[in-house]
């Protein structure tokens, strides 16, 4: 996860949630000394730990001058508070920590705030088919397994969209099973998966919403830092080079997106303008010229259908009982 997305130096990466500081401490090397790896989270004690391993993990593993990490310590709904400051990163990333808070709108929010344009809010976390009863909720042992705070994937995408990011989209599904009766008796028919998000913060005119997300207008979008980027809606042909370490046949942008190094694919006018507004620029040339004559990339699948085939690929692929 952390390779794919920090595949360049120089980036300013954000951890939500970051703990004793493991994620950041990866990060760290690979956006190497000039890039920036800020974590957050509220435990003290286990920002302690990550603060005291820093300098020597930096300077003596990595054979940098200085740390290039900085750990602060508050609430992924108050980012603000804990002294982030706004539009300061390129990439921000959590695990199943989203999934904690008693408000997830307000931690989309300010992650949107806290990224620059162009930015991308790159995170795994569990959710659900259908809104959870209070009791679901309620019971600690859901809560430790982080499935009683999984929200509804429609409610999500919908937060996603109001936050101001464009249309959500997932690069991995896996369902998630429980073995408990007693629990399985609590949830009910209600089913959950663990799901790979990619939320992008871009600075241009974005095309009618579609999916499950459509309701949600794109006049809610916060505003941002001008970005030169050009029309939505002139057809573009991007062509990915091959640069990223570990995927140099390939690049998949996401379940229904992926790009042959060296073959140029057709695109909508929003996954043109992912790739030009962020980090990905650099690893891809984007023509106008001759766009027209280039195969296709597939459709995106709204969130439903992509879970459907996921789980019925899996019963396929289940032995026989």
């Amino acid at each position: 996860m952390l390779c794919a997305a920090l595949s360049r130096t120089r980036l300013r990466f954000l951890d939500l949630g970051s703990g004793s500081g493991r994620d950041c401490f990866a990060a760290a090397a690979l956006v190497g000394e000039q890039g920036s790896v800020t974590g957050v989270d509220m435990t003290a004690e286990q920002l302690s730990i990550a603060r005291e391993n820093a300098d020597e993990y930096c300077c003596k593993t990595l054979g940098f001058s200085k740390s290039n990490m900085t750990f602060k310590q508050g609430y992924i709904e108050l980012l603000e508070l804990a002294g982030i400051d706004a539009g300061a990163f390129d990439i921000c990333m959590s695990n199943c920590v989203v999934n904690l808070s008693p408000d997830k709108p307000a931690v989309l929010r300010e992650v949107y705030r806290a990224l620059a344009v162009g930015g991308e809010f790159y995170f795994s976390d569990v959710y659900s088919d259908t809104r959870l009863a209070d009791d679901v909720r309620k019971n600690e042992v859901l809560w430790g397994e982080c499935i009683a705070g999984s929200l509804k994937i429609e409610d999500f995408e919908e937060y996603a969209v109001a936050a101001g990011f464009c249309e959500p989209r997932i690069l991995a599904v896996s369902p998630i099973e429980i073995y408990d009766d007693s629990l399985n008796q609590l949830v009910g028919d209600a089913k959950f998966f663990s799901i790979t998000y990619r939320l992008f913060k871009l600075d241009v005119d974005l095309p009618a919403a579609t999916g499950t997300a459509a309701s949600v207008a794109a006049s809610t979008q916060a505003e941002s830092v001008a970005l030169a980027t050009p029309s939505c809606d002139v057809p573009k042909a991007v062509c990915y080079k091959g640069s990223i370490q570990g995927m140099e046949d390939s690049y998949m942008l996401d379940l229904d997106t992926t790009f042959a190094t060296g073959e140029p694919l057709r695109v909508d006018s929003l996954t043109a303008a992912v790739i030009e507004c962020g980090w990905l620029r650099d690893h891809f040339d984007v023509t106008t010229r001759g766009a027209k004559h280039f195969a296709a990339s597939g459709k995106r699948r709204e969130a439903r259908q992509v879970i459907s085939d996921v789980c019925h690929a899996a019963a396929e692929l289940a032995p026989a009982c």
